[in-house]
């Protein structure tokens, strides 16, 4: 934008925005830790802050929806909206939404795993994942970092290296040598490579066009990656292919597979070439109708707790979700955030500092360090693990039992339990398998399905009563599937076991497909069916829009995005 200034020197301490840093600070050791979780005085001993102000940050990111109490409310854990950093990072890029559809496509015809990864700093970060279902496979998830030298896109990227990046790369193996900083990494540890060998390797791949992991990330794991290039012809990301030793030699695989994987990466860069439109030069006239700072309200309600500098930093490096590639300008961010220019600056700078945003001329780039924060330790999570702090919360709320389940075959798979604590409660455990003709969660979800694929399962599942109370005509069923689906609830009453009164709901995916439904079991002596759609039914469809929330924070961008 004209009139902008170059922003590219390093930011000076004082123009560091402190609380920022510090949320940075309990973001990365929440993400690190096992399970995601810690107590605030292990924060206060990981981060080296003082215990006053890990709990103004940790409320600050509780109210922002970064960090949630869990188990006996005295463990601090991430939740899913701290993947938004590591979202607005995958959508600018544009990367995932503009390869995934060829990449899925390559896994299908080599049958074998295909990831993405871009360079970050001495390390390879995957920002996706194709996976095929086999017994020994690849289980790194998007935002996962390894070490350059440990996998095959490093020695593409670290091409790009000049002396002052191979001097950062030997400082960080001597100072963490076992590496510590690489969760993702397996605990196998090869010989501590030498700077002469690793030159080695990335001339090689610079001369072949290729380069190949033959058992350096764990023993048996072997892979080939290519360069992917921008419409500059700069190495955009590597494309790779991995299997296993039981399969396939790295001769093998070089042979059958590195002509499919050159031609998949020549034309995703055309289509990275195809997609590098100009942004807009009036970008910022498309926030000119902004709304004011949305930090404002919380901090007059919360008062000197709440950190709003902490929160408008982060809704900083939110907004370069919708930036593009070209990243923003400071002008473009104030507009985006409905900050002022100087505040939107300051976090600016305090995020070039701690390495998640670059400053090139009078531009700003997030980088993908910033799925450090949140998104690759969330991205691990189950759906059940995801769902399993609403249904905690539904128990609370109803004093009730809550599961979640999914269809599987002509049954429902519990895959998430909340049980109440009463002396007489439904005993289910995960796992456990119903008929779904006869559940609430199974009736959910069978009106997710097609007509086709709905009348194919009342023709052919096994139907036959429970109780006294199970609907067992087909042509009657079918007309219940079609009250649940014009309802958006289904209430099951005493038809799985005498006693047991059940209601459940649709959780539906970002493209709005019943993937779970979720339930609360209900003995039909203490609940009426009246009171249960008068009392449990608003609490169950606020928790599974809830979780439905969780799983658009965490679904990897597409194409349709």
């Amino acid at each position: 934008m004209a009139g902008e200034t170059a922003p590219e020197r390093e930011p000076h301490p004082d123009e560091s925005v402190g609380p920022l840093e510090r949320g940075f600070a309990v973001l990365r050791a929440l993400a690190a830790a096992p399970g995601g979780r810690l107590r605030p005085s292990e924060l206060t001993k990981g981060t080296g802050l003082a215990r006053s102000t890990v709990d103004r940050v940790a409320a600050t990111l509780a109210e922002l929806g970064y960090v949630r109490a869990e188990g006996d409310g005295r463990d601090l854990a991430l939740a899913p909206a701290a993947a938004q950093p590591g979202n607005a990072y995958l959508r600018g890029c544009g990367l995932p939404q503009l390869l995934a559809p060829m990449a899925e496509e390559l896994s299908a015809r080599l049958e074998e795993s295909v990831s993405i990864a871009v360079p970050d700093r001495d390390s390879v970060r995957f920002i996706l994942q194709i996976q095929r279902r086999r017994a020994l496979s690849v289980s790194f998830r998007a935002g996962d970092a390894l070490p350059a030298e440990r996998c095959a896109p490093g020695a593409i990227f670290a091409r790009a290296w000049d002396e002052a990046g191979f001097a950062a790369w030997r400082a960080r193996l001597d100072q963490d040598p076992d590496y510590v900083d690489y969760p993702a990494l397996p605990t196998h540890r090869p010989e501590k490579e030498s700077v002469a060998s690793f030159r080695q390797r990335i001339a090689r791949a610079a001369k072949a066009g290729y380069a190949e992991d033959d058992q350096l990330i764990e023993k048996g794991l072997i892979a080939l990656a290519v360069p992917v290039h921008d419409a500059a012809g700069d190495v955009a990301c590597a494309l790779s292919v991995v299997s296993h030793t039981s399969r396939q030699t790295v001769a093998s695989l070089r042979a059958t597979m590195l002509p499919a994987l050159l031609e998949a990466a020549k034309a995703m860069s055309e289509r990275l070439a195809e997609a590098a439109v100009p942004q807009d030069a009036a970008f910022d006239e498309a926030y000119a109708g902004a709304a004011a700072d949305p930090t404002a309200a919380a901090k007059e309600q919360l008062g000197p707790e709440y950190l709003q500098s902490l929160a408008r930093g982060l809704s900083v490096l939110a907004a370069f979700g919708e930036a593009g590639p070209r990243g923003l300008t400071l002008s473009e961010a104030a507009a985006a955030t409905g900050l002022p220019r100087a505040t939107a600056r300051r976090s600016l700078l305090t995020s070039v500092r701690q390495g998640y945003v670059a400053a090139d001329g009078s531009r700003f780039r997030i980088l993908p360090r910033v799925l450090e924060l949140g998104y690759a330790r969330l991205g691990r999570l189950t759906l059940g693990q995801l769902a399993q702090p609403h249904l905690e919360q539904v128990v609370r709320t109803v004093h009730e039992s809550a599961s979640m389940a999914v269809l599987d075959g002509d049954d429902v798979r519990y895959v998430a339990r909340a049980a109440a604590g009463r002396i007489m409660s439904v005993d289910i455990m995960i796992g456990t398998r119903f008929p779904a003709f006869a559940t609430s969660m199974g009736r959910v979800l069978l009106t997710g399905l097609s007509p086709a694929e709905r009348e194919m399962f009342l023709a052919t599942a096994r139907i036959s009563p429970l109780t006294r109370h199970t609907v067992t005509d087909r042509s009657e069923l079918l007309s219940v599937l079609e009250g649940v689906a014009a309802d958006g609830y289904a209430l099951v009453d005493q038809e799985l076991e005498e006693g047991l009164r059940s209601m459940a709901v649709p959780v539906r995916d970002p493209s709005g497909a019943a993937i779970a439904a979720v339930n609360v079991s209900m003995h039909a002596a203490r609940t009426s069916a009246a009171e249960a759609r008068a009392t449990v039914l608003p609490v169950l469809q606020a928790a599974a829009q809830a979780i439905s929330a969780d799983l658009a924070l965490l679904s990897k961008p597409t194409a349709a995005d």
